[in-house]
């Protein structure tokens, strides 16, 4: 009987030892599965890996269109035919706003899409400045950024004024002329405490206060004046609300703005960012995000709405940096990633919340105007949140029942980024001098007539009305694109598709420089 009860322990143990063993093993099992499961996102390496060079040649060409776009007196000019131009602006008013940049194909300097323009500068360089560098694009960006900021600060010259505006866009389109052979008047408008204008001076903080984190290490005493401006302009901007399009109507027949909280937002957003100042971070969460972040409903990301972006870059904060906030101001960026990630979702094409609002081949298309400004800023935000995503080694985002991984949100970027550069039903490249057919026709004066044309400001539109391309092209534009049904029609009259602007091509700048290589993105931008 002993010897049975032995035998019986006996089995008992090694019955143990291999149930612990089993527990051991699977355990192993697991870890090694997480770890393999983890791999791809938490492998993205810290700096740039191998370099897709046709994005690195369209980068290349893309951002030459800021020297086209340049007024004053150009330094280093490395367009042929441009000169001098705009050298007297702001003169009436003892001003000098000769710097900054043309619009469009006109020559007006509109501030509010202006300082949009720096401020996607600004982020495409804080976020894939490593990206820029390693395809010697960095310092092209910096100098371009710069030279808009320099306009910028001269616009502001005390806390509650801002000049918006050079030149009258009734006047302007009355001539067709290279803009260094401009002779009608120039006048200026700016916003101040009787006519105010919450938009535009958000927008500029915006781009001031993100330059700022842009310049901090390369030249110091400029970032601080960047930050000076920046917090100066968003308490204007926040203390006498109203619209500019209200205080000056002649702006609702060009760049009307459909509301200000947004820009509020957007450039609490980029304060927060330069300065860690909480007070900025409590202003998007516990003050204003329940008036003006539209939580949980997703929106198109352009010149005039910044709430998309916004919930982007507070995404940023809530993925990295929730150390030192209180609960209350983190469950406000948590509802910022919610609606970041409902916009995402809606982007991805099989996503089961994803948008009608695109072509049979997949591109993001919006409205009839300048449709490519939507798909390349939502290409941009994708991309970016994936990056988040991979840096914080965050799996999956889920969308309505399914999940994505980061390469989803890639792809989708990838997929707008090609059919701009030629991968569409017209076989073009949207961006002009990329690749081997491109539109030749472009809506735009400087790049339409001759260097050595005696023209002057109406006898010029024969060469708007001229059958042959433009003489000069206008590297690095981006036009409007297509129509729905994916067609381009390439004539110099038609402003709807082929008009290129300043803003189209920082967040073309932006869109490319995510898609060089992948790698991971900084912690911080301070």
């Amino acid at each position: 009987m002993e010897s049975k009860q032995e035998k019986w322990k006996g089995w008992c143990w090694w019955i143990l030892v291999l149930a612990i063993a089993a527990m051991v093993v699977a355990s192993a099992i697991l870890t090694i599965w997480n770890n393999c499961r983890h791999s791809k996102v938490s492998s993205v390496p810290d700096r740039p890996g191998k370099i897709a060079e046709n994005y690195a040649e369209a980068l290349k060409i893309a951002i030459q269109f800021f020297d086209i776009q340049k007024s004053g007196k150009l330094v280093n000019n490395k367009i042929a035919w441009r000169g001098d131009s705009g050298s007297e602006d702001g003169r009436e008013e003892k001003m000098d706003l000769s710097k900054g940049m043309y619009d469009a194909g006109d020559h007006m300097k509109f501030g509010f899409p202006m300082a949009f323009t720096a401020t996607m500068l600004s982020w495409a360089i804080l976020e894939y400045g490593d990206h820029m560098k390693a395809v010697k694009q960095l310092s092209n960006a910096q100098a371009s950024l710069k030279w808009i900021t320099d306009y910028l600060i001269n616009a502001h010259p005390s806390p509650n004024l801002l000049y918006i505006q050079v030149g009258d866009p009734d006047l302007d389109h009355e001539c067709w002329e290279r803009p260094e052979a401009m002779t009608e008047k120039r006048p200026v408008l700016q916003v101040n405490i009787s006519f105010p204008g919450t938009e535009v001076a958000a927008e500029t903080a915006a781009a001031m206060a993100s330059a700022s984190l842009v310049f901090k290490k390369i030249n110091s005493s400029y970032s601080n004046l960047l930050l000076k401006h920046a917090r100066e302009l968003f308490s204007f901007a926040d203390t006498y609300r109203g619209s500019y399009s209200v205080s000056i109507s002649q702006l609702q027949s060009y760049y009307n703005s459909t509301g200000y909280g947004d820009e509020l937002l957007w450039a609490a957003s980029w304060l927060f960012h330069a300065t860690q100042d909480e007070s900025y971070l409590r202003y998007v969460t516990l003050q204003n995000g329940d008036t003006f972040a539209n939580w949980g409903t997703p929106t198109w990301f352009c010149w005039d709405n910044k709430l998309a972006g916004t919930q982007v870059l507070l995404s940023r904060v809530n993925f990295f940096d929730t150390t030192e906030i209180s609960d209350e101001e983190n469950i406000g960026l948590q509802m910022y990633r919610k609606t970041a990630e409902a916009v995402i979702c809606g982007l991805l094409p099989d996503s089961p919340t994803a948008t009608s609002s695109r072509t049979d081949s997949g591109l993001i298309w919006v409205t009839e105007w300048n449709p490519l400004q939507h798909a390349v800023a939502s290409a941009f935000l994708a991309v970016v949140y994936s990056d988040y995503m991979l840096t914080s080694n965050t799996d999956t985002l889920y969308c309505g029942g399914k999940y994505y991984k980061p390469a989803d949100l890639r792809k989708f970027a990838i997929s707008q980024g090609e059919y701009v550069l030629g991968n569409n039903p017209m076989n073009m490249s949207y961006v002009v001098g990329y690749g081997s057919k491109y539109p030749e026709y472009v809506h735009h004066r400087g790049a339409s007539i001759p260097v050595d044309a005696e023209s002057g400001c109406h006898d010029g539109f024969k060469w708007l009305d001229s059958l042959d391309p433009n003489p000069n092209i206008a590297v690095g534009a981006l036009v409007g694109g297509p129509f729905l049904n994916e067609t381009y029609i390439d004539d110099r009259n038609n402003t709807k598709q082929g008009e290129p602007t300043t803003y189209n091509s920082a967040l073309l700048v932006a869109l490319l420089s995510a898609l060089l290589t992948t790698s991971s993105v900084v912690s911080s931008f301070a």
